[in-house]
């Protein structure tokens, strides 16, 4: 009787303990949510020309993707998750505009549904031959976690920080469904 009263004494408290960690890791991205929105509301009240506006994102209600059509393409506006994408892209971190990530003469393809959530979220705002710029938080990004793979290439010594809030340019040169 005193093994099975320890085992779910055990089960209670490990399942406690699950329940504490899980409300910890919800608060800190609430906490780093709060943050990031903060930043970039912030930078658009600093720069009320670019106009930006927040992606309604019907899937998520935690986004807080901005887009800017810089310039209107025209063609395809159906996007999917397996919609391919062929870009020039010039990824900066919003708060110190350095660049971590920049296509010049190569123009990869990606399929929607593998890139980051901000890419998900905010390409669809733009069409075939257009150019839009997302500005999106952490969240919606890499999250907290360190990326140290992308960004060397082009400066950052330690590749790019956990909880960094991105800022694209994404040229469409195709949209495939």
């Amino acid at each position: 009787m005193s093994r099975v009263l320890f085992i779910v004494l055990f089960f209670c408290s490990f399942l406690a303990a699950c329940t504490k960690s899980a409300d910890s890791g919800l608060a800190a991205i609430k906490a780093q949510a709060a943050i990031d929105d903060k930043i970039i509301s912030t930078y658009l009240a600093q720069h009320p020309e670019l106009k930006a506006k927040r992606v309604d994102a019907t899937t998520t209600d935690t986004s807080g993707v901005y887009y800017i059509i810089k310039q209107a393409g025209s063609g395809n506006n159906l996007f999917t998750n397996s919609t391919q994408v062929t870009v020039a892209d010039t990824g900066r971190l919003l708060t110190t505009q350095q660049i971590f990530t920049q296509t010049n003469e190569f123009h990869p393809s990606y399929t929607l549904s593998q890139v980051i959530l901000g890419w998900q979220l905010g390409i669809p705002r733009g069409s075939k031959g257009g150019i839009i710029r997302l500005i999106i938080p952490s969240r919606d990004a890499y999250g907290p976690a360190p990326q140290p793979q992308l960004g060397t290439q082009v400066g950052l010594k330690d590749g790019l920080p956990g909880n960094a809030i991105l800022d694209f340019d994404i040229q469409l040169y195709d949209i495939k469904n």
